[in-house]
Order: C-alpha cells, then structure tokens, then sequence
C-alpha cells in the first residue's frame, strides 16, 4: 500500500505547473518478432479493458496481460482440475464477500466457535485460516522499532535512523506539496464550473475552452494533467485526500517512536517460541483494511456467478492468514504465517509484503526452506520502491537469497514485478523494483480491478497486485498438473513468459532504461496460456526444465 505510483506521476508535473504559473512458436504464444512489430495501442481502453485487462492477450489485444481468457478458452474450458488450497498472507480478508465467500478454505477438522483446538494443530477455532494480529492493526515501520528498541549493531541503528530521518523529512514535504496540489485542483475545479457554467465536466470540455485570460488558462493547464493521471477531477481530489490520510499515518503510527501498536496482541513479538497469541477469525477489521480483500479477488474470485470480476485461478480455496498490518509486519509473524500455511495444505503461498529491515530474517528464511521442503510456492511481490534490488544497498525482505550473499538458498521463491496496461517503453510501473538477479518475471500490476470488503470492487496498483497474478496462474498449473513440484511450477512460469526487445523507462526517470529482458532473471511477461502449454509437456516427459 504506497502512494509511489501517484507520486512519480503527479508530484513532478503537478508541481511543475504550479510552481510555474519468445522462444519458438510451439512454446511462445506470439513469436518475439510479431510482438515488436505490433502497432502500440494508441486507444484509450475501454471500462471493460480497464476491469479485466491482466487477463488480456498481448498479440490479439495489444495489452500486455497474461492470455488468460486465452488459456480458458484454448486449453481449459470446462475443466476444473484438482482444488488448491493458495494462502493469502495479507491484511485480514472480507471473507462473506459476494465474490469470495464461496472459494474460502474451510478447516475441517475444526469445530467453529467452541474455543478448542479440534484438529491439534496448535490453533484454537481456525476454520478459515489465523490471525496473528489479534486486533492490531495499525503498526511502525520496522526501521523505527529498530531507533526504538535498539535492536541490532550499531551498523543497522545508524542506517535505520538516517532511513527514519530522511523518511520523517520527505513526508512532511510530500504533504506540504499534496495540500498545495489539492488547493490548487479545488480553484482550478471552482474557475472552470464558473467559466462553463456547469457543475461536471469532462476533459474534451476543458481542451475545448479558448481563453486569453492567463489565469483561467493556468487552471485549464492543470486539469488537464489532473485528467492524464484520473479519468475524473472527483477521482483526482479523492486520491489527493487519500494521499493526505496516507501522509497523516505515516507520522501518527509508522515513523512514530512513541506509538506501541503490537501492545494489544499480548505477545513478545521478539520471542519465536511465544506463539500463544492471536486468534481464528482473520477477517479484515475495517473497510479501510482492504488489501486482502483486493489480492485474494485477483487469485480466485468467482468466475461465473455473474458479479464483479473474475479472478485468474478457477478451482481454488483461498487460506485467510492475517500477518500484514498497515505498516511493517514482524518476522515472527511471517514465519510462523508460512509454517501455519504448509502445515494446514496449502499449495501455494501469496505474499503482498515487504519492507527494507529485517532483524529476525533466519526465522522467515527457517520457514522458506521449510515450504521447500514440504513443495509449498511462494510467491511474493518485489516490492514498491522505484529501487534496483541487484543493489546491496535496496534488500528487500522476504527474499530467497539472505541478503545478495550468494546464490538463492531455496529454490520455491517467485519475485514479481509490476507492469502497466500500456505496452511500449512505460509498461513497467514506475514503482515497481526490479533486478537481474533478485526479480523473475513480471506481470500486471497497475490498475487491477478486484475486490474489497463490503461487497465493492475498485482499482488498485502495487507489486502486491502483481504478485497475486501470478499466484493464480501458479494455482492453475497445480490444479492442472498436480504431480507438479513447486520448483518446477517456478521454473515453468518463467520460461514460458512472453519476450519481448522492448526498451523499458525504469523508476519513472526517461534517463534510466533498459531493454525489458535486462530487469528480470526470466526478462519476461508472465503468460498462462504459455505456461499451460509448458506444464503439460513437463508433466508428460516431453520436456524436462
């Protein structure tokens, strides 16, 4: 959950204005060539590109999705497959959404309600997963419980603390600069209505005024970004408040030293072994706790009860495993949210966190080669940072290689990057980390329209949507092809995904670019109908990878 995105578009030209005044054919879906010699799409896309656009075919609709209705229509069909279980490691999920309540794993051998431990599997009434915030939600930032508590050497204090400090500024400024850019957007808003005389318009309305009046055609100038960024000024001034709340919680929980939000869990958050704490409801607290909600709607919402959207994977109980708070989550959390996950049947892992510290990692590392061992996917979003994780200086936690020391110590883990709907030069988000070596594919990861609670749908944009695109596509393949290891579902993901020679802008700089092959250790687009293909040939002998 990061205001990155709308930063990098909106701060540096918002700002500006005011202050101014494949591999072969058999395998490959669309050969490399036809790819690069596909006209762009120049088209806005439709309201029901925009829903569903992952799900799209590069070749047939010039939007870099997954080929998933493709897949369905060229391979799957009416087939279901073997049900797998995929845990959602998140924010607490809506688990009564009309969407979602009928693909919600449900533990068996647990008896709701009655406050034992029916299946002893150390979890007390866990029917549809764990919660181990108990009702914690809001939390620091890892680096300020670092300053805080003084955990770590000196090393890590020193960094930590310039990292707080730098982050506390930038906020402050980042705020500042929203409240001017939201004033500016309400005069600008207030002159336009005045000027046409109306109290909606829309952005052909405003090219279409001609004026001498140099202040009015200021206003005009700024719209007019506003409507390059949302598709309304409503949406924009929405987003801008959004950001604005964002900011306020920076400093009120995440960069705030005093602020104890681990205090109403009861446990010692540092002690791997106290693991008497939380409770069986990981259902999500508030609306405003929706990130779950979102992932899980992208894996496996329902795809033919007529509502809302569809989700990739079409035979899939989704585990709720509530570790993710609005803020940084704690290793203890984390690792003993995966060893919960393998113990309980899940096939697959969804991970939609991150964060830059990381002061128990051998307690999440434990329990990667732990999945691994037990053919568990992990699957995890390589986070929203604009950084380069090749660079020691960006770790990213959880990873597969204990912090860029050498070859990775486990071989389950799947990082994912985030691409745009546009293909060309800017469809990898100008957020989206990146790496030759410690990211393996990319996939759709802006602008994905899933679930909330409450029974809504909307756009969100992250890695954390990226990584469950392909989470699905995993579920598909183990559905499928169930003898499958996880390793090999891995393997199959990114040799299968598209190829393409196009030059990519990284972290929003035009200065920064690279071709698409050189950001990723696949250098591809995660493609399902692809990775279908591949799946069935390993599966059968044909091919070993």
């Amino acid at each position: 959950m990061t205001y990155k995105t709308f930063k990098s578009i909106f701060l540096a030209g918002a700002m500006a204005l005011l202050f101014s005044a494949c591999g072969a054919t058999a395998l490959v879906s669309t050969p490399i060539e036809n790819i690069d010699n596909t006209p762009l799409k120049i088209a806005e896309l439709s309201e029901a590109e925009k829903k569903s656009w992952m799900h799209a075919d590069l070749r047939s609709d010039t939007i870099p999705g997954m080929s998933v209705d493709k897949a369905y229509k060229e391979i799957i069909g009416n087939k279901r497959g073997k049900t797998v279980i995929v845990a959602v490691m998140d924010t607490g999920i809506d688990l009564k959404h009309e969407d979602l309540d009928g693909v919600i794993w449900v533990n068996k051998g647990e008896r709701a309600g009655n406050g034992k431990d029916d299946d002893k599997n150390g979890y007390i009434d866990d029917i549809h997963g764990y919660n181990f915030l108990g009702e914690a939600y809001h939390e620091q930032l890892e680096m300020t419980r670092i300053v805080k508590l003084k955990k770590g050497d000196a090393s890590l204090q020193s960094k930590a603390k310039s990292k707080l400090d730098a982050e506390r500024s930038q906020t402050v400024q980042y705020k500042q600069q929203y409240e001017q850019i939201l004033q500016a957007v309400k005069n600008a808003d207030a002159a336009v209505k005045q000027h046409l005389k109306k109290n909606s318009y829309t952005k052909k309305d405003i090219i279409a005024i001609k004026t001498e009046d140099q202040a009015l055609q200021q206003h005009i100038a700024i719209l007019r970004h506003m409507f390059d960024i949302k598709d309304t000024i409503p949406e924009v001034i929405e987003e801008l408040n959004n950001g604005l709340k964002h900011f306020d919680e920076q400093m009120k929980y995440h960069l705030n030293l005093d602020f104890d939000g681990r205090a109403v869990v009861g446990d010692n958050p540092y002690d791997i072994k106290d693991v008497s704490y939380g409770n069986g409801n990981p259902m999500n607290r508030s609306a405003d706790e929706s990130h779950g909600t979102h992932v899980a709607g992208i894996i496996a919402a329902e795809r033919n009860n007529g509502r809302g959207m569809k989700g990739v994977a079409n035979n899939v109980k989704i585990m709720s495993i509530r570790t993710v708070p609005n803020g940084d989550e704690y290793d203890k959390d984390i690792a003993l949210g995966i060893r919960y996950a393998v113990d309980n049947g899940a096939k697959i892992i969804n991970a939609s966190f991150g964060k830059s510290f990381s002061p128990n990692a051998l307690w999440v590392y434990d329990a990667l080669k732990y999945a691994a061992e037990n053919d568990v996917l992990f699957i995890h979003g390589s986070g929203n940072d604009s950084e380069n994780l090749d660079d020691p200086n960006n770790p990213g936690f959880p990873n597969d290689h204990n912090n860029h020391l050498g070859a990775e110590i486990v071989n389950n883990v799947l990082e994912v990057g985030a691409l745009e709907p546009k293909y060309g030069a800017q469809m990898v988000g100008s957020y989206s980390n990146y790496g030759h070596k410690n990211v393996d594919v990319f996939a759709p990861g802006s602008a994905i329209y899933s679930t909330l609670p409450g029974n809504k749908y909307d756009f969100q944009d992250g890695t954390s949507m990226a990584a469950p695109a392909v989470a699905g596509v995993a579920a598909l393949i183990r559905s499928h092809y169930p003898k499958l290891t996880a390793a090999q579902v891995k393997k199959i993901i990114m040799v299968s995904g598209q190829k393409t020679k196009a030059t990519v802008i990284l972290e929003g700089d035009t200065e920064n670019v690279r071709t698409f092959d050189k950001i990723s250790k696949s250098g591809k687009m995660v493609n399902a109908f692809n990775a279908l293909i591949l799946a069935e040939k390993v599966s059968r002998g044909k091919i070993n990878i």
